[in-house]
């Protein structure tokens, strides 16, 4: 049977290799949000929370939506809501439903989320020290992987090119219906403002 964390099985199997180099990058992301939770008293996922809601539209921000963003249960999401709404980083804005309601940062949640944006600078300076062309494969291969658990209901939420009704694909070149222009593999998005789901 394969396990790709047997080191005798990865000596001969590159893609072993990659699954546990991606699981190494997991547990970057995991250190560097318990560093900023121990500095803030928040979870991880209440700080995931912030910056999702300071860069991302009004729609998205909810209960439900925020549910399949980070592929958790509502109550895991709700509890996360309930402790910041308690701390004063968020409010609550509720609509005809009073139990649905859309979320939004405070002043206080803001200043907090201007501390919090920088997290990911460790690994941001390894990456861009690689040069270009590495990050070029690095990313084009990213894209692809995500869009391919997308498909397979792994992940639920992407708003990847790939799964665009604005994006055509040719040989090896890409076009963007939505602009009217031609990507290169850096202008792909993982995460489009524009995006629509070609299911629509």
């Amino acid at each position: 049977m394969r396990n790709s964390f047997d080191p005798k099985f990865q000596e001969e199997d590159l893609t072993s290799k990659i699954v546990v180099g991606i699981e190494r990058l997991s547990e970057v992301f995991r250190v560097l949000l318990w560093e900023k939770s121990k500095e803030t008293g928040l979870s991880p996922i209440q700080i995931q929370i912030l910056l999702f809601l300071k860069s991302h539209d009004r729609s998205m921000a909810n209960v439900s939506h925020l549910s399949k963003e980070f592929n958790l249960k509502k109550p895991t999401i709700s509890d996360a809501v309930k402790v910041m709404f308690e701390k004063r980083l968020i409010d609550k804005e509720t609509g005809e439903d009073a139990r649905r309601y859309t979320i939004s940062l405070t002043a206080r949640g803001a200043r907090l989320v201007d501390t919090l944006q920088d997290f990911d600078s460790p690994l941001r300076k390894s990456i861009e020290g690689m040069g270009l062309p590495a990050n070029q494969a690095i990313y084009d291969g990213l894209v692809k992987v995500i869009f391919n658990l997308n498909q397979s209901g792994i992940i639920e939420v992407q708003r990847t090119c790939y799964g665009c009704q604005f994006h055509q694909k040719e040989a090896n070149s890409h076009y963007c219906g939505f602009i009217n222009k031609e990507l290169k593999t850096e202008d792909l998005r993982l995460d489009c403002t524009d995006f629509k789901s070609k299911s629509e």
